[in-house]
């Protein structure tokens, strides 16, 4: 985790988390991923969001943790969630028909146009990293109403094109969504360590337009591996509240204590 700035009480990876966790809206439908998106999203819902429905991949509908879960088969997703049901069941008659508000997930690469990549680094073939794979992500990018992506921006994971596109953004550009037939928004933000960004109206590109306290939008575009634009007036984020910063790390203290 990147830690607190001197200037700062809060990690940049806490104010990505509180950031993502704000974008849930109270009783809406949420497809979670593991990682940084089932943090924000287990934050949401113990905050301003209490009744967010958390969804999750293994077939958990309305799962209510009370720590951090540390797979989509960790048991407290089945013994507090709502309902139980088979994962083609998820994906069949929650996913697919577009019954899911806002999907979250995490990528190891993203480009301009919000394509993610977790499959692997390099050729395919002969890559030189095999990442986790593709799970429910594909489906969740495709079908959700809107994606909201959480991920720490830099170099590495900000390229011009990803080696791999293992869940579609935008494509190449405007159309290419349509064109696929797929029936979900596409990412409507990308939240990162540094700040918010938001696909253009037009050319669908992500553009910069806000900003975490005492992040620059110089410190920004160096982070990343394209002529990253910048929306004007270009705005500066509220930090995370003492409220939000007491509960995220009682989730995270709970979960590395196992309880």
């Amino acid at each position: 985790m990147s830690g607190a700035d001197a200037t700062t009480d809060w990690t940049a990876d806490e104010m990505m988390t509180v950031a993502a966790a704000r974008q849930l809206r109270d009783g809406t439908a949420c497809f979670v991923g593991i990682g940084l998106p089932s943090t924000a999203a287990n934050l949401a819902r113990a905050t301003h969001a209490p009744h967010l429905a958390l969804v999750y991949e293994s077939g958990c509908l309305g799962a209510k943790p009370d720590r951090l879960p540390l797979s989509i088969g960790d048991g407290i997703l089945a013994d507090t969630a709502d309902a139980v049901v088979s994962v083609p069941e998820v994906f069949n008659y929650w996913l697919q028909p577009g019954r899911i508000d806002v999907g979250f997930l995490g990528a190891a690469q993203l480009d301009r146009y919000g394509n993610l990549n977790t499959t692997v680094v390099g050729d395919y073939d002969a890559p030189r990293v095999r990442l986790p794979g593709a799970g429910g992500a594909p489906e969740i990018a495709a079908s959700c109403r809107e994606v909201v992506v959480v991920v720490r921006q830099n170099l590495r994971t900000f390229v011009e094109r990803v080696d791999f596109v293992t869940s579609v953004g935008y494509g190449a550009g405007p159309g290419d969504r349509e064109r696929l037939g797929l029936r979900g928004g596409g990412p409507r933000l990308v939240i990162t360590d540094l700040g918010v960004l938001e696909p253009d109206p037009v050319s669908r590109e992500l553009t910069l337009t806000r900003l975490h306290p005492g992040v620059t939008r110089e410190r920004a575009r160096a982070a990343t591996g394209w002529d990253l634009a910048v929306a004007e007036p270009l705005t500066t984020g509220d930090p995370p509240t003492p409220h939000e910063l007491a509960v995220l790390r009682a989730l995270a203290t709970t979960t590395r204590e196992g309880r």
